[in-house]
């Protein structure tokens, strides 16, 4: 390979090192084209798998500053699968490709720009994809939206409700009142004081 293409190799990996939202390093000894080419479709449109020199993608990752997650990983023959979507999808399509294929070897790679291990790729192909995540939030959202709405528009009913019980209770009080009143009335009325008659004068012969 010349320098010129070297140079352009390296700067093409560089670049997708830094623009990806994921990679994965791999070993693939002993898988034939076809294999590879079953896997490439494995991994869905959102990512790439490429065949890569040890030599240029140690530089490509050193300036792309991961030289220490991802050079202890370059070592027999690699490649790497370039994940510009849902990395989930992705991690799916590695992980059911090794179960059927041994010979495919998942290392580790990062994820925005963090080191991860061989193990939590596997884990990361548990998950659920994006969409089905998404689709999930978005109707325990709406579910919640609903509650609420129904909360509001009840809020006016028991508003009024209140304002009537409380209506029936003043009314209530009210015919009571004069009867009440009347009781008080005639109890704290002050009694007319009845003067004693003055005794009738004495007689005199």
């Amino acid at each position: 390979m010349a320098n010129a293409e070297k140079v352009a190799v390296v700067a093409e990996l560089t670049e997708r090192f830094k623009d990806s939202s994921g990679a994965v390093l791999t070993e693939y000894r002993g898988l034939t084209v076809a294999q590879l080419a079953e896997l490439r479709a494995s991994l869905g449109s959102n990512a790439t798998f490429s065949v890569v020199k040890n030599t240029l993608t140690k530089i490509a990752v050193t300036e792309a500053g991961l030289d220490q997650e991802l050079a202890p990983l370059l070592t027999g023959p690699s490649a790497v699968a370039f994940v510009d979507g849902d990395v989930v999808e992705a991690a799916k399509g590695l992980r059911d490709f090794a179960r059927a294929n041994p010979l495919l070897v998942i290392k580790g790679g990062v994820l925005d720009g963090k080191a991860i291990n061989a193990n939590e790729i596997i884990k990361l192909a548990d998950l659920e994809p994006r969409e089905v995540l998404l689709a999930k939030l978005a109707g325990a959202m709406k579910a919640s939206l609903a509650g609420a709405a129904a909360t509001f528009n009840a809020l006016p009913v028991q508003m009024a409700q209140l304002a009537e019980a409380l209506r029936a209770k003043r009314e209530a009080g009210g015919e009571a009142a004069p009867a009440t009143e009347a009781a008080d009335a005639d109890d704290t009325a002050p009694a007319h004081d009845t003067a004693p008659e003055a005794p009738a004068p004495a007689q005199t012969a």
